[in-house]
C-alpha cells in the first residue's frame, strides 16, 4: 500500500485541510502545510507522532511566490513518495455573477485555481528525477461537474481544476515514471462554504433550500470523516486510472 512520507497539503489550518494534516501525522513522516494562518495544535500532535512538520503562513493569492518558495524547498529534500494535496479555496459571496465584487472574484480564483496550477507545476519540476511514486490530489466538488445558479466562479474554479488535471495526466502519462494526478470530490462537508451558503440571501441564491436540506437531513459529513475518505482514496493501488473522480462513486 502507498504511504506517502512527504507531504503538502494547502488550506491545512482547517476544516478538511486541517483534517487531512491531523491524519497524516505519523512516523518518519514529512508535512509541510500552506495556509494564512497556523494551528498551533498541529504542532502539538506532531510531536506526540514523531512526525517532521514544517507550516508555511502564506497568502495562496500570490501563487507566484508560492510556487517558487515550494520548489526551492522540495529541492533540498531527500527524494521520497510525495504527495500535493491542493485543497485550498477562498469563497466568494453567493448570488449572480453580475452582482459579485469583482476583488473578492480574482481572490478566488487565485487562490482556487491558480495557485493550485502553479504549486502543481513546481512540484512536478522540483520531484522531476526522483523516481519514486509521485500523487497530486486536487479536491474538486461535484459543482466542477454540475452548474449551480449563484455559484458561478466557484464552478468555474472547479471546472478548472477537473480539467488542467486531465491535460496535466496526459502529460505525465507520456514518461517513464510520472506522476500520477486526480481531481477529487470529497463529498458534501460541514464546512465554512456550507454555512455561508445557509447564511446566503435566499432571494439572490435560489439553491439556499438545498443546503439548509443537507445540514437538517443529517447528510453532512464532518471534516474529520471526510479526511478519512479521501486518504483511503489516495492511497489506493488504482490511483490515477481515473483522472477524475468522486470519493461517494467508488
Amino acid at each position: 500500500m502507498f504511504v506517502p512520507h512527504l507531504t503538502i497539503i494547502t488550506g491545512a489550518s482547517r476544516g478538511l485541510g486541517r483534517a487531512l494534516a491531523g491524519q497524516l501525522l505519523g512516523s518518519r513522516r514529512r508535512l509541510l502545510t500552506i495556509a494564512r494562518h497556523a494551528d498551533p495544535t498541529l504542532d502539538e500532535e506532531a510531536r506526540r507522532t514523531g512526525a517532521e512538520l514544517t507550516v508555511w503562513t502564506l497568502d495562496l493569492a500570490d501563487g507566484v511566490a508560492a510556487s517558487a518558495r515550494l520548489e526551492e524547498w522540495l529541492r533540498a529534500q531527500s527524494p521520497a513518495d510525495a504527495v500535493l494535496i491542493n485543497n485550498a479555496a477562498a469563497l466568494s459571496e453567493p448570488g449572480p455573477l453580475r452582482e459579485g465584487d469583482p476583488a473578492e472574484l480574482v481572490n478566488a480564483l487565485r487562490v482556487g485555481l491558480e495557485a493550485p496550477l502553479l504549486l502543481t507545476s513546481a512540484f512536478l519540476r522540483a520531484t522531476d528525477g526522483w523516481r519514486t511514486d509521485r500523487r497530486v490530489l486536487n479536491i474538486s466538488s461535484g459543482l466542477g461537474r454540475h452548474a449551480m445558479a449563484g455559484a458561478a466562479g466557484y464552478c468555474a474554479i472547479k471546472a478548472g481544476m477537473d480539467n488542467f488535471s486531465r491535460a496535466v495526466a496526459l502529460e505525465e502519462a507520456e514518461g517513464e515514471s510520472g506522476a500520477r494526478i486526480v481531481s477529487l470530490a470529497p463529498g458534501i462537508i460541514e464546512t465554512q462554504m456550507q454555512v455561508r451558503m445557509r447564511a446566503a440571501d435566499p432571494a439572490r441564491f435560489p439553491e439556499h433550500a438545498t443546503f439548509v436540506g443537507f445540514k437538517e437531513s443529517g447528510q453532512l459529513d464532518t471534516p474529520e470523516e471526510a479526511a478519512a475518505k479521501v486518504l483511503r482514496f489516495l492511497v489506493r493501488d488504482d490511483f490515477g486510472r481515473e483522472t477524475i473522480s468522486d470519493v461517494r462513486s467508488v
